[in-house]
């Protein structure tokens, strides 16, 4: 070996005093995460799932919310714009060339290919597309005024499940239950019930916990066969044997935990492996639908080719936030009301798999007395243009619609909202928001503070700052949809 090859010793002390400072640096980071806590002085330690104190009254005790990826198009569901019909077919160009993804795309002005009427006593207006739904606009809020600051779906999706335009930050579910804890000591406090057919756009990065202790992060439960996989033994042993089997692994983990007190991974395995053992039993009758009826089988649509899967989730997210659980979130595969082509056909195959189990969800949360506590609610991450998107030799009868960041709707159910209302107004072609805008961050706020939680009073401290969901940005509580 040559004399310039070999390590001098200068060269080995260089070496290993940064070896030194990345350790010490892995040291303080661990013990930082280790030591986040809940904005609350009396809050429990952050491994600690047991219920903690809100900061306001709390109107709603669990939330189901039923996340529509794709971006669904407002004006052909809620948001009927007469002006679509009478200028259908002329240009206007210049008024959205600067919302279009790829301008060798842009077409017309384009009407609604579905038929608007007024439903219940409040007149809400809703398309055909949703003819279950209609039966329940009495019950909901519906917000017509949403506004994004990003129109691809990537970004705009962790913007409206983290509140950043990126990856890295604990997610909607996430921040619930870090402020709040779970009731149900023996179900995971935050369920993501995807589809068997595939993820969504960002995948499981939708339900992480980022930043916060690893057990906040969103506990996938399989829809069909064993909830979670591998939950019970390979061999059957009597009780009073695995209680003694547990009371000593207990006891060699908090051991090996009080020796590594600054290792959050470490608490959160330990406590993730005592959550499995507690939900062999509870998780199992959670998911076990041979015990409803017959009739609710059929109005959640699980005889249907078409709503069976989303049919399912809808029953069984039900089930889970009547036994505490307290955030449950459904997800259809990839971006089903990404319709930038056949926009007739490709909304009604995704309203006719989502729309009756969603109906029959409201009606049994209803039924139950449930509503009253639970809130639901349907979003997506932007919507779309009021204008033809054609592509290449594209016949225009089966044009779509491009993304549009500018105008979306979102609607809520259930604890603290009232019923019946719509809030916030597009402009004539439902191009953009101009009345009551509603951002992001003000969504964000509005929910929370619906669970107790005060978005401003929910924070981690970081590097000498207070991270928040809804971050520096101004965020307005929308009064004008609570009860």
């Amino acid at each position: 070996m040559s004399i310039e090859s070999s390590l001098h010793r200068r060269g080995f002390f260089q070496h290993m005093a940064g070896g030194l400072c990345g350790a010490s640096l892995a040291w303080l980071l661990e013990r930082e995460a280790a030591g986040i806590q809940h904005a609350s002085p009396s809050a429990p330690p952050a491994f600690d799932l047991k219920p903690r104190s809100p900061h306001l009254p709390v109107r709603a005790r669990a939330v189901i919310h039923l996340f529509m990826n794709g971006g669904p198009s407002q004006m052909d569901l809620f948001d009927p714009k007469p002006m679509l019909d009478q200028l259908h077919g002329t240009d206007r160009f210049q008024k959205f060339a600067g919302e279009i993804e790829n301008l060798g795309s842009v077409g017309t002005i384009m009407r609604s290919p579905f038929k608007f009427a007024q439903h219940g006593q409040s007149g809400m207006w809703m398309s055909d597309a949703l003819p279950h739904l209609a039966q329940h606009v009495d019950d909901i809020a519906m917000i017509r005024s949403m506004q994004t600051t990003n129109l691809t779906h990537e970004p705009a999706i962790y913007l409206m499940q983290t509140g950043k335009m990126g990856p890295g930050r604990p997610s909607f579910g996430s921040w619930v239950v870090y402020g709040l804890g779970s009731e149900n000591q023996n179900l995971p406090a935050y369920v993501v019930l995807d589809d068997p057919l595939g993820l969504p756009v960002n995948g499981i990065e939708n339900w992480q916990a980022g930043f916060l202790p690893p057990q906040f992060q969103g506990t996938r439960f399989r829809s069909n066969g064993s909830p979670v996989l591998n939950l019970r033994a390979d061999v059957a042993r009597s009780a009073v044997l695995e209680d003694l089997e547990r009371g000593v692994l207990a006891g060699l983990d908090r051991a090996h935990q009080a020796q590594r007190p600054f290792q959050p991974r470490l608490g959160a395995r330990i406590s993730n492996s005592e959550l499995a053992a507690r939900m062999q039993l509870e998780a199992t009758d959670a998911l076990d639908l041979s015990q409803e009826t017959a009739a609710t089988l059929e109005s959640y649509g699980l005889n249907g080719e078409k709503t069976e899967s989303y049919g399912r989730r809808c029953l069984i997210a039900r089930r889970l936030v009547e036994r505490g659980v307290r955030f449950v979130q459904l997800y259809i595969n990839g971006q089903i009301w990404d319709n930038h082509s056949g926009l007739e056909s490709g909304l009604k195959q995704a309203c006719a798999r989502t729309d009756q189990p969603i109906a029959a969800l409201l009606t049994d949360l209803k039924q139950r007395g449930l509503l009253d506590e639970t809130l639901v609610i349907w979003s997506s991450e932007f919507g779309r243009l009021p204008i033809a998107q054609i592509g290449a030799g594209e016949d225009p009868r089966t044009a779509g619609r491009d993304h549009n960041k500018n105008a979306f709707c979102c609607w809520l159910a259930g604890a603290g909202v009232k019923k019946g209302v719509v809030h916030g107004a597009t402009d004539d072609l439902g191009f953009a928001a101009v009345e009551n805008v509603v951002t992001v961050p003000d969504w964000h706020a509005t929910t929370l503070q619906l669970m107790g939680l005060n978005h401003e009073h929910l924070f981690v401290e970081m590097n000498g700052l207070r991270e928040r969901m809804t971050g520096v940005s101004p965020a307005r509580v929308v009064r004008e949809i609570l009860a």
